[in-house]
């Protein structure tokens, strides 16, 4: 009998601690992958953060451009599994094709309430920070009147032929992007356009910003947060907002479904989402010169102008064509400045 109580009373005990946050109670542990985009400057400052917030997880960043984390994929879906747990890509585009492939994880994040850009309504993917595609200048060798104010000037002012430039759709996300929604609006003759402009494709945001600088460059397309932490450095490269519509560029994070992830820990990879769509996370995202997803955030990137003002007006993005008709855009961008010195 006394047996019998004892154990009664062991059990009731137990119940609470049962029912009051089972493994919510439970720090997340173990280990997880990221493939990411992100500049590397930007992936040390979270993973110092990720490291203060999450001790008992070892987190592992792999980083890469758009198409080089692509293609990473690609290989490694051909033996069954991936080699990350929670990818971080430049656009929403390649969410919409993973999803439809199965190889993402559903996960309704208690953060979504709070974000004023699209989400998965499926909870497949989140937008974690917005990246714009603008113009820019040195007014040290140039004055700002003599400058395309637009990407239409841009692709048609001949005060600047030869001496534009642009990063690559062909490895760029975010290029790939400006270039859909760049067609969409002025058609497959803006890419002529930029052929006569004897344009200057490069693949990565140093080379042109050196250039600009130097004064070989008189205007760049680029992306704003490039211009900003250059300028927060001291640079006096000055950012030109586009009149026909700023580019807004949400990039997406994703926990890969266990089937394919590396380390099948959904726990903490749900933990880590929450995060970075947390106002911690967004912190360091806006630290990096990003804008913050979230809604009536109070910071904003150094230097730059509210979210709300650059969304104004924005030039848009239709995913779904991204998603379609990247091959065929790609293409067509490729044949109509193939003729150009600078070759892809």
């Amino acid at each position: 009998m006394k047996k019998i109580i004892c154990l009664t009373f062991i059990f009731t005990l137990a119940i609470p601690a049962i029912f009051a946050g089972g493994k919510k109670d439970v720090a997340p542990a173990g280990k997880i992958v990221i493939y990411t985009s992100m500049y590397e400057y930007v992936i040390e400052t979270v993973k110092q953060d990720l490291k203060k917030q999450f001790p008992n997880i070892t987190i592992e960043f792999v980083y890469g451009g758009t198409e080089t984390i692509q293609n990473r994929i690609n290989s490694e879906r051909a033996f069954g599994k991936l080699g990350c747990d929670i990818l971080l890509v430049a656009e929403p585009a390649y969410s919409l094709e993973l999803k439809e492939n199965g190889m993402l994880h559903s996960y309704m994040s208690g953060e979504r309430a709070n974000l004023a850009f699209d989400y998965d309504s499926e909870g497949y993917w989140y937008p974690v920070r917005i990246s714009n595609m603008v113009l820019a200048y040195n007014p040290e060798r140039n004055t700002k009147n003599s400058i395309p104010g637009s990407f239409f000037d841009f692709a048609n002012n001949a005060n600047v032929r030869n001496v534009i430039s642009m990063r690559s759709p062909l490895t760029s996300g975010t290029s790939m992007a400006t270039v859909i929604a760049l067609r969409d609006k002025y058609g497959y003759e803006y890419f002529n356009t930029l052929s006569r402009q004897n344009i200057h494709i490069e693949y990565s945001s140093d080379t042109p910003i050196a250039k600009l600088e130097t004064g070989e460059y008189k205007v760049i397309m680029i992306l704003e947060e490039s211009i900003l932490r250059k300028r927060q450095e001291g640079s006096r490269l000055e950012v030109i907002y586009p009149t026909d519509g700023i580019i807004m560029i949400p990039s997406n994070i994703m926990i890969v479904h266990d089937r394919w992830s590396a380390n099948r820990n959904t726990t903490a990879a749900e933990a880590i989402l929450d995060w970075f769509l947390s106002a911690d996370g967004q912190n360091v995202i806006v630290d990096g010169w990003m804008h913050s997803v979230r809604t009536n955030f109070p910071r904003i990137p150094y230097d730059s102008k509210p979210t709300s003002v650059i969304r104004t007006g924005s030039l848009p993005v239709n995913w779904e064509n991204y998603f379609s008709q990247k091959k065929e855009t790609q293409d067509r961008f490729q044949e109509d400045l193939a003729n150009r010195d600078n070759q892809f």
